[in-house]
């Protein structure tokens, strides 16, 4: 492991990347999951599809992307001529390493006449092996989309996979992958805030466990639950998502009351992604300064990805 960068103490980080991001002629990009501060700089800020459009619409010739390791990847498949950084390299995905590419490719090689329908919260070879890429917000209508008599497989999210079934009516096979923070949502916390606060409508994203879908009064993307809370007239709100997103919940809504629903655990913040957390000003600063570190793939893996994201792209215009 090598020793980390030293930073100048005296140094001003929010002047510093000021400095850097128009110097670059970069663009930061962040997902609703991170910290406060770094959504607060970001010349765009949204959820995973956002976030891809907003990647293929720049005119940047740098982008550094706050978030974790497949959305980076997806802003170098759209971009491959331009400089694509992360501010940490480790900041992997659950969903993602839970479906390696050479165990859906069996998968596939298995079922050959199924339409492979892949959440973007997957690696770039992953993608590759896919005929059409989605995300929490365009889903329903990637697979409403495919002929009715063609039979799916869908990866990796079962939760997210189950309530598309509920939703769309389609049979799917599922790949058994789970996000590590969603499914640790704690059914009896849930029913403790409710009875605390009994006019908090619970908003919850697809990739929660049945159980606590079942008592959610909107089911959405971030961005989705984000408009609901704005656009209702509702003064609380329980949270069962990554609770990174109630900073713009709050921005936008700054009279009502936001409560994050808490893991099974109390004694940590099992709530909150580890791996977006692992992206800090300082570490945005040393990216931006050094141009490192960069999201590098091969053009064979790159060229793959890209079909069945541009299919999700046309579809979701």
């Amino acid at each position: 492991m090598s020793l980390p960068k030293q930073i100048d103490p005296t140094l001003d980080i929010d002047l510093e990347i000021e400095r850097l991001r128009k110097e670059r002629n970069a663009v930061i990009l962040a997902h609703f999951y991170q910290e406060p501060e770094i959504q607060d700089l970001a010349d765009f800020i949204g959820d995973s599809l956002q976030l891809a459009q907003a990647a293929k619409a720049t005119d940047a010739d740098v982008i550094l992307f706050c978030g974790v390791h497949f959305m980076a990847e997806t802003a170098k498949i759209l971009n491959p001529d331009k400089v694509v950084l992360i501010p940490d390299l480790d900041a992997g995905c659950s969903l993602a390493e839970s479906c390696p590419s050479d165990k859906l490719s069996a998968w596939k090689n298995a079922n050959p006449k199924h339409v492979v329908v892949s959440y973007i919260n997957c690696t770039a070879e992953t993608k590759g092996l896919s005929d059409i890429i989605c995300t929490s917000s365009n889903a329903k209508k990637v697979i409403e989309s495919i002929p009715a008599e063609r039979p799916i497989l869908f990866a990796p999210d079962r939760n997210l996979g189950s309530w598309l079934i509920e939703q769309t009516g389609r049979h799917m096979d599922l790949w058994n992958g789970s996000c590590e923070v969603h499914e640790t949502f704690s059914e009896k916390r849930l029913m403790e805030l409710k009875a605390r606060h009994p006019r908090a409508l619970v908003l919850a994203h697809p990739e929660c466990e049945p159980n606590i879908l079942v008592h959610a009064d909107h089911i959405g993307s971030t961005s989705s639950l984000l408009e609901f809370s704005s656009s209702h007239d509702n003064d609380s709100y329980i949270v069962a998502t990554e609770p990174g997103i109630i900073h713009q919940m709050e921005i936008r809504s700054p009279d009502k009351l936001f409560i994050p629903l808490p893991g099974m655990d109390e004694t940590c913040a099992c709530n909150e992604c580890p791996h977006m957390r692992l992206n800090t000003m300082e570490k945005i600063y040393l990216a931006l300064r050094d141009l490192q570190p960069r999201i590098e793939m091969q053009q064979p893996v790159r060229e793959a990805a890209l079909i069945p994201l541009n299919r999700m792209l046309e579809l979701s215009k």
